[in-house]
């Protein structure tokens, strides 16, 4: 198993950028479908983005398609996650995941084995 430590979250205006990164302890990190989810207050735990162990599928879901880049450095065992144009609804706990099994990057939840502990994105003027 991997354990995995979210960080980066805060406070950021709308309109604002933030960036998260998950820092990975597998040594076969590189063979690690990852994903990144979300659970804001009230409401169930949503899929946000995911990323392939070869990074060359990246799904993201429509709310964040075009204002989100997930991205990972096999080199360095860091998954990151780019938050641009961050609205008040994208306030949520972040959280990144990753299954070892996975040969694609899978937009569901239960797909994954490995979770981390959250971080806090707070989007608020």
């Amino acid at each position: 198993q991997v354990q995995l430590e979210e960080s980066g979250g805060g406070l950021v205006q709308p309109g604002g950028s933030l960036r998260i990164s998950c820092a990975a302890s597998a040594r076969r990190f590189r063979t690690y479908a990852m994903g990144w989810f979300r659970q804001a207050p009230g409401k169930e735990r949503e899929f946000v983005a995911a990323i392939s162990w070869s990074g060359d599928s990246t799904p993201y879901a429509n709310s964040v398609k075009g204002r989100f880049t997930i991205s990972r450095d096999n080199a360095k065992n860091t998954l990151s996650l780019q938050m641009n144009s961050l609205k008040p609804e994208d306030t949520a706990i972040y959280y990144c995941a990753a299954d070892e099994s996975l040969v694609a990057a899978s937009m569901r939840e239960t797909d994954y084995e490995c979770w981390g502990q959250g971080t806090q994105v707070t989007v608020s003027s």
